[in-house]
């Protein structure tokens, strides 16, 4: 056992300024991800679970192509040495629908930071089935009719 264990850091300025970051993501601000993550971060979500800064460059740029206007809105993060969490509201459009017609995913982002402030791991969580399948056309009605049946 090491009698002198460093110190674990203080994260709270790199998850504040992560939160900046997501809250004003862009197609543009993209170029930033290697001030905030590090070469070898890892991230994970219901979809994909990648490795590497250009992987998750990847997910987001896919984001931008396949969504509209998608915004994150982080309503609450909790500090504590290298791990934050995070919770958000993800708002957004489909293409082909009516602009007024946003989305609103509610989730939350496990992250864990190296010692200068990078992420080395994000994992987001939260409901596919409810946060999003239960509001496409067709597979909607089925996962709605699918939850009623589980309910007893």
């Amino acid at each position: 056992m090491n009698a002198n264990p460093s110190p674990t850091p203080d994260c709270s300025q790199a998850a504040s300024a992560l939160a900046h970051f997501f809250e004003t993501l862009s197609p543009d601000s993209l170029r930033d991800l290697p001030r905030h993550y590090a070469p070898d971060a890892r991230f994970k979500d219901p979809f994909n679970e990648v490795t590497g800064i250009p992987a998750i460059h990847a997910i987001f740029e896919h984001m931008f192509r396949q969504l509209v206007a998608p915004r994150f809105v982080v309503t609450r993060q909790v500090v504590q040495g290298a791990q934050c969490f995070m919770t958000w509201d993800f708002q957004f459009g489909f293409k082909g629908d009516q602009p007024e017609k946003l989305q609103t995913i509610r989730g939350a982002t496990h992250l864990e930071f190296s010692a200068t402030g990078q992420v080395t791991l994000h994992r987001d969580y939260w409901d596919a089935a409810e946060e999003l399948y239960e509001k496409l056309p067709g597979i909607g009605a089925l996962m709605r009719w699918l939850k009623r049946r589980a309910r007893g």
